[in-house]
């Protein structure tokens, strides 16, 4: 057949990789301990994504200045602390608060005595090298030294020097940085006694900044006599620097000061009364109103996020538990496609990725809301009506079950409430958004119910909410309406969307075979089903038979039809290995009637290991390869098995289970309705005429052969049911196989004998192999299959 398409995809390589790399480490665990793992993950992700510091169903963003779009009430008793009006004064007290500066007396006498021991210096050097003039120990350099030697180290002069220096130094002086603090009063503490403290009022009219300082020394050196000009000069560059200030700024006294101040404020309190009017329609908004605002928004979070987020994580923790034991109870009152685990793992994404959804779109809505000046366009909560609320309910409800979809719906509507500014308001309308997606469409058959599903969503939402509008007695203007219309019909599209682009991942993560999936494996161009039709063209009537009968019959006891429909086109795709072996694809001679019956067996037997192995390259579901080896069980090829008997020699030994096919045994309700209907379909097909009589005793015998052989003991199947199939086989046969009037000249003979042939060249395109006269001979057996493989044909060749 050359290389095989597979059925595969990326969302199954991301699935087998995600198993392997997740699911199989945690096989080292038990399925309990991954359960809790898996529940402990999802509650804490679910409750972080939940965590918001929105802790009451009142918005309001307005600015001072702006216009009361309407009355504003107080919904409870709300006392809290106006925060911005207390940092306020907090602000104010730490401006009042004096600054603190330390006081150093001693600084006009340091600077003078540092001058004089320059001097000095320069003096006793000048006096050991006489013959090269010493260097000055300070700012000016040599300038000031040839000054000096000049004028011979004149005692007066350095007396004159040092005086005007302690004058001028022992004034009170501050950088000119601080002069901002010297507006007010200032505390001066003394370096020398700190404990000693003054508090000097007008500072500015008492103390001089250092620039003015020595600008008066410059002014007092030029009025010295005696000196040039340049002499003056350098000596005003040696004694500047060391006029510096002597009150300095203690700025961590000065913050510790203003912060106690600041501590002594008392909170501004804001208290409310329920039902008090805060702001009426039309009103013009003002720095009180807002407070106000901000503290009905508030009321309830008093600040404390981790005792918020314990209460969340608990309300999380009792709905995701609510789920499971929900998820527990449906499967034991109904048959799900999936395990209780498997099946509350698809749950608890599918509610995770919409809790995301939810985050992201009161988020979006918000900031849309923000960026606009005018109603209704300025008002977060009528955007809100485009989320996509029922997006996780509808991918339930079409992969699974619909109740399960309806709880939940009403966990990710809680959890909108939860989200929302307004609340409950949200939450109901989820929930109805949720319950239209479920119950507005059928089963899922076609990717367009999707779609289908979506225009429903959006035509509920926009209901929704102009009755949510109504409701919070906003005004119904054209733009209000036009503008809630839109965001509803927007949230039940971005449902759709969503919803199908869910759908194929989670199919694949989680192994579901929906209806639509189901339906393109019946395509009949695919590759597989070509080559049957142009290979094994009696082989592919019969499986499109089989479908037939098991569809009808799945359909009287409400099982799966389409899946039992689907899964017989498959089941014997392993006859492609050697289509000719198989009775139905024979058009001459029988290969059996030369091989040994053991080999036979091996062939015949070889279609089912042959077919999962296919059936596992092709990548087909494994709920389609499981009717491959189920519509067989463990029967026993018993023809051949008697065959090998008679023609064994004394002294040899045939194992019976060498006849046997591999099993397992039908596990479920359409496997044991493809054995019974592909049994009855070959031996009605046997029949020469298959009239209802006949069509009742073969279908009557094969059933009770399956029921005696055990082969049904292993599906949930009743009595009550299988008698209801075997009815619906006996009238879908006696359908299919009813008399034909006959046209005189164009009908071939008609049969003398039980295995009598046709004459050659008569042979009917739709008859393979024997043809039997009476159900009785047709070759069943213990197990309730035909083996017209085992029978010696006598029909020749066309």
């Amino acid at each position: 057949m050359g290389r095989r398409p597979r059925f595969t995809t990326p969302l199954t390589r991301l699935r087998d990789t995600l198993v392997k790399n997740v699911i199989r480490p945690l096989d080292v665990f038990s399925p309990e301990v991954r359960l809790l793992i898996g529940f402990s993950l999802l509650i804490v992700t679910t409750s972080l994504l939940l965590f918001t510091n929105y802790s009451s169903a009142f918005y309001a963003n307005y600015k001072d200045g702006e216009v009361v779009k309407a009355t504003v009430v107080s919904p409870s008793d709300v006392t809290t602390i106006d925060i911005a009006e207390t940092e306020r004064r907090r602000d104010a007290a730490r401006e009042a608060t004096r600054p603190v500066f330390f006081l150093d007396s001693t600084r006009g006498e340091s600077s003078a005595q540092s001058f004089q021991a320059a001097w000095d210096e320069l003096r006793m050097d000048a006096e050991r090298n006489q013959r090269k003039p010493g260097e000055w120990n300070g700012e000016g350099g040599a300038a000031v030294a040839r000054v000096i030697i000049a004028h011979r180290f004149d005692p007066e002069a350095l007396d004159r020097l040092t005086a005007l220096i302690r004058e001028i130094g022992e004034g009170y002086i501050y950088d000119d940085s601080d002069a901002r603090h010297m507006k007010q009063e200032i505390v001066l503490v003394d370096y020398r006694n700190p404990t000693a403290q003054m508090i000097m009022p007008a500072p500015q009219t008492r103390m001089t900044t250092l620039n003015a300082a020595r600008r008066n020394l410059e002014l007092r050196i030029r009025n010295l006599g005696g000196w040039s000009a340049d002499e003056k000069t350098a000596l005003y560059s040696a004694i500047a620097p060391l006029i510096k200030p002597n009150v300095v700024l203690d700025q961590t006294a000065t913050a510790a000061a203003r912060e106690a101040d600041a501590s002594k404020v008392v909170p501004v309190r804001i208290s409310l009364k329920k039902n008090q009017v805060i702001a009426r329609e039309g009103d013009t908004v003002t720095p009180a109103m807002r407070a106000q605002f901000d503290a009905i928004q508030n009321s309830g979070h008093a600040g404390r996020p981790w005792q918020r987020l314990l209460g969340l994580f608990l309300l999380v923790t009792a709905l995701y538990w609510a789920a499971w034991k929900f998820t527990e109870h449906r499967s034991t009152s109904t048959t799900l496609t999936l395990s209780k685990e498997r099946t509350f793992a698809l749950i608890g994404s599918a509610i995770l990725v919409q809790t995301v959804l939810l985050r992201v779109g009161f988020y979006v809505g918000s900031s849309v809301a923000a960026q606009k000046l005018n109603a209704p366009f300025n008002d977060p909560t009528i955007w809100n009506f485009a989320i996509p609320f029922a997006a996780a309910a509808l991918l339930v409800a079409m992969l699974v079950d619909t109740q399960l979809a309806f709880m939940t719906g009403i966990v990710t509507a809680l959890f909108a409430g939860l989200l929302a500014q307004s609340g409950m308001q949200k939450s109901v309308y989820a929930t109805v958004a949720c319950a239209v997606a479920i119950y507005g469409i059928g089963r899922y058959r076609e990717r367009q119910s999707v779609t289908i599903a979506g225009l429903l969503v959006g035509a509920a939402n926009a209901v929704m909410a102009l009755a949510l509008i109504a409701y919070a007695e906003q005004q119904l203007t054209i733009n209000t309406i036009l503008l809630a219309l839109a965001c509803g019909f927007a949230g039940g599209l971005l449902t759709a969307i969503f919803t199908a682009g869910g759908l194929p991942i989670n199919e694949s993560l989680f192994g579901i075979l929906t209806d639509v999936k189901l339906l393109e494996l019946s395509n009949a161009d695919l590759p597989v089903l070509g080559q049957m039709a142009l290979r094994a063209p009696g082989t592919n009537q019969h499986s499109h038979a089989v479908g037939q009968l098991a569809e009808e019959a799945c359909r009287a006891i409400n099982a799966n039809p389409l899946l039992a429909r689907i899964g017989a086109l498959y089941h014997d795709i392993g006859k492609l290995a050697a289509p000719d072996y198989f009775v139905e694809n024979q058009q001459g001679s029988n290969p059996h009637d030369h091989l040994r019956p053991l080999q036979s067996a091996k062939i015949i037997i070889s279609h089912v290991t042959y077919g999962m192995k296919l059936g596992r390259e092709l990548g087909l579901p494994k709920k389609i390869r499981d009717f491959i080896p189920q519509h067989h069980g463990t029967r026993t090829l018993h023809f051949f098995l008697r065959k090998a008997e008679d023609e064994a020699k004394p002294e040899e030994t045939v194992d019976a289970e060498e006849f046997r096919y591999p099993g397992p045994k039908p596990q479920s309700q359409e496997a044991a309705i493809m054995m019974l209907a592909d049994s009855c379909e070959a031996a009605a097909r046997s029949l020469a005429r298959p009239d209802p009589d006949n069509i009742r005793a073969i279908v009557v015998k094969i059933v009770d052969a399956i029921v005696s052989d055990g082969q049904l003991d292993e599906c949930d199947i009743s009595l009550r049911e299988l008698t209801t199939i075997r009815e619906t086989m006996i009238h879908s046969l006696t359908a299919i196989y009813h008399a034909r009037v006959d046209y005189p000249g164009f009908n071939p003979p008609r049969l003398t004998g039980p295995l009598a042939p046709l004459p050659q060249g008569d042979l009917d395109s739709e008859e393979r192999g024997v043809l039997y006269k009476r159900a009785s001979e047709v070759p069943i057996s213990k197990g309730g299959e035909v083996e017209d493989e085992a029978v010696p044909q006598r029909v020749a060749k066309r």
